[in-house]
């Protein structure tokens, strides 16, 4: 009798009454992002630009040098400008910024894609790697719905260890805590994806044939690193050059008219160059007149796209002679953005499907 009992309770399926609860076999996708802001006023901008700032991915300069410039200079005199300019861009509907507006959108497409396709059995969740939600909250989330498989899946097209790494490295830190760790894919870069060249030219061509004017010049703006990263061996500018290029072969233009630059440079160190805005000067300075800007490294637009190309380099164009500007969106959650998003976890996710 005894026997039969141990045979029953060790079979598939059958648990002791006093068995722990166990996760039931789901999937779950986390869309990653970089962060916002949870409001514009000082203290919100605060926390959000001390979180980003002290992460040792991102500053790179040692603790003993960049403690008293964060703390003391940056973090006292910040944190009002910056409010200022996300309140320009602000979802005031939502009361948020808009990266998190968009990646919720995302995420919501992507689960009716999914659904379409394996039913039920797939969770989608997004988080932000600075601000809210939390990764290590939302990865606690899918495994409560029962997932004990994780696709982790950061939003960026080209990989540098301050945006892809950071993101799965607040990942691994929560599940460094648990017990019972779920199986853990993460997607790679998708910088010279063909659905992705494609998408990306295509949603050009949509917004330029919105425009009442023919640029002269279209600039392919890619966030900037330290060119110290590039030296240690980060293979983000390479990635870049590898988007435009296609980009610009995929667009039929030559390079002189298909340009490249590097935005949103801080402090006094050499980043990756041409900067975008020294680029947009020299451009209006020569005699172009008519000019659009895209940003194909940033699946969201946020503030380095609405607030500071469609903002900041549209004035300094205009300034210095220009005489027409267009910001070209993100993919954001169009229908070509999401083409790509879900083609990128379909794939991913081959052999749990």
């Amino acid at each position: 009798m005894n026997e039969r009992v141990s045979v029953i309770e060790t079979s598939p399926g059958v648990r002791p009454v006093d068995h722990p609860p166990a996760r039931s076999g789901r999937i779950g996708v986390l869309l990653m992002n970089l962060g916002t802001p949870e409001g514009t006023s000082y203290w919100p901008m605060r926390r959000y630009l001390k979180e980003f700032l002290s992460d040792r991915r991102v500053i790179e300069t040692p603790r003993l040098l960049w403690w008293p410039i964060l703390n003391l200079i940056i973090l006292t005199k910040r944190p009002g400008p910056k409010g200022r300019d996300y309140a320009t861009i602000w979802n005031n509907e939502r009361d948020e910024g808009p990266l998190k507006t968009i990646t919720r959108n995302q995420a919501e497409k992507v689960t009716a894609h999914l659904k379409s396709i394996a039913g039920d059995k797939i969770t989608v969740d997004w988080a932000m790697r600075y601000g809210k939600p939390e990764v290590r909250e939302r990865i606690q989330a899918l495994l409560d719905q029962g997932c004990d498989r994780i696709l982790l899946v950061p939003l960026y097209p080209q990989y540098a260890a301050a945006t892809s790494a950071t993101a799965c490295d607040q990942a691994f830190r929560a599940l460094m805590d648990m017990r019972w760790q779920p199986t853990v894919r993460v997607s790679p870069p998708y910088h010279d994806d063909p659905v992705y060249i494609e998408s990306v030219v295509a949603s050009m061509k949509q917004e330029l044939a919105k425009l009442t004017f023919e640029p002269e010049v279209i600039l392919v703006s890619f966030h900037g690193v330290p060119k110290e990263y590039l030296l240690k061996g980060d293979p983000y500018h390479c990635q870049c050059v590898k988007t435009w290029r296609l980009m610009r072969e995929a667009f039929g233009w030559p390079a002189d008219k298909f340009r490249m630059s590097f935005q949103s440079r801080f402090g006094t160190a050499e980043w990756l160059q041409p900067y975008t805005d020294k680029t947009v000067e020299a451009l209006a300075k020569s005699g172009v007149k008519r000019m659009a800007i895209v940003a194909p490294g940033f699946s969201a637009d946020c503030l380095e796209t609405l607030e500071e190309l469609d903002g900041e380099n549209r004035e300094i164009f205009m300034h210095n002679g220009g005489e027409q500007f267009a910001y070209l969106p993100c993919l954001n959650d169009s229908d070509e953005g999401m083409r790509v998003i879900n083609h990128i976890v379909e794939r991913e996710l081959q052999g749990w499907i």
